[in-house]
């Protein structure tokens, strides 16, 4: 496969990356994932602004990665993934420079590097998936989408080994989010979704539903869901970027009331669905 490394397209096995990176040594990085469908990328510049927002907050010495769509679509180009559906992964750390915690010179050059894979979406959106619900020992920045993602593949792991889909995590008897996911609930007839805060991220497919919400008429609100309530709901989502819309059936191993994709649910996926055909602006 071809990548981008540092201005350059090439073969992804000749790539050299520094021990001395400091996304290598620190984590002192940052990701973003974007979806095509049909070789169009999908809310690119939401994407960007993201990443932006998360090199501001780490104090990178470049915010703006608009230019980076150029990169995104030659990738595509290059590796034959122009029909049907793939991923474009980005990350960008803060450059080359000897070990020590304190920052680099300002000028020393970030390093970026993203490439192009295609993706095969599974079914969940008709079956539905279960979950498992986490204590949240993340550090209190989960608003910036680092590289930083032990906590997650710790949850993540833990719910694979209970043959569940995702993990939720839970702080001070809220449930915040997913592993890579947000977390969209309903409680007679309004969709609720975690606000935005330091503990959870500001996901793209987040933010695309609750525009939907608002072009459907389906009312909803920014709460906090709280773990004594979740079985309550009458619908469970948890939503991103490779995960789209996906029903959530089974919490901790107990079955959702209805046991089936609700309408809200249904409703929203299909919306979703055709703004990601390019059927709806």
């Amino acid at each position: 496969m071809i990548a981008y490394f540092n201005g350059r397209f090439l073969p992804e096995e000749d790539i050299r990356i520094s021990p001395e990176d400091r996304g290598f040594v620190f984590a002192d990085a940052l990701y973003e994932v974007i979806r095509t469908y049909e070789g169009r990328l999908f809310e690119t510049q939401a994407h960007w602004a993201r990443l932006g927002y998360g090199a501001k907050a780490l104090r990178f010495n470049r915010t703006d990665f608009g230019d980076l769509t150029g990169v995104a679509e030659t990738l595509l180009r290059e590796n034959g993934l122009t029909r049907g559906d793939a991923t474009v992964y980005v990350q960008v750390t803060r450059g080359q420079a000897p070990r020590s915690h304190p920052f680099p010179p300002q000028e020393t050059p970030l390093t970026i590097y993203a490439s192009a894979r295609p993706f095969f979406p599974k079914g969940f959106a008709t079956d539905g998936v279960s979950v498992i619900l986490v204590s949240d020992q993340r550090w209190a920045r989960c608003d910036i989408k680092t590289v930083g993602l032990t906590a997650n593949v710790l949850a993540q792991q833990q719910a694979q080994d209970h043959g569940a889909y995702e993990a939720l995590f839970v702080r001070d008897g809220a449930v915040l989010e997913g592993t890579h996911t947000n977390l969209f609930t309903v409680f007679d007839g309004t969709v609720v979704t975690p606000p935005r805060t330091n503990y959870i991220l500001g996901g793209i497919t987040r933010q695309v539903i609750l525009g939907l919400c608002k072009k459907l008429s389906i009312p909803a609100v920014e709460n906090p869901v709280f773990e004594s309530r979740l079985m309550e709901a009458d619908e469970i989502m948890v939503v991103g970027t490779t995960t789209e819309i996906t029903p959530v059936l089974r919490v901790n191993g107990q079955k959702l009331r209805s046991g089936v994709p609700g309408e809200i649910t249904r409703r929203l996926w299909k919306a979703f669905r055709d703004k990601a055909a390019g059927f709806e602006d």
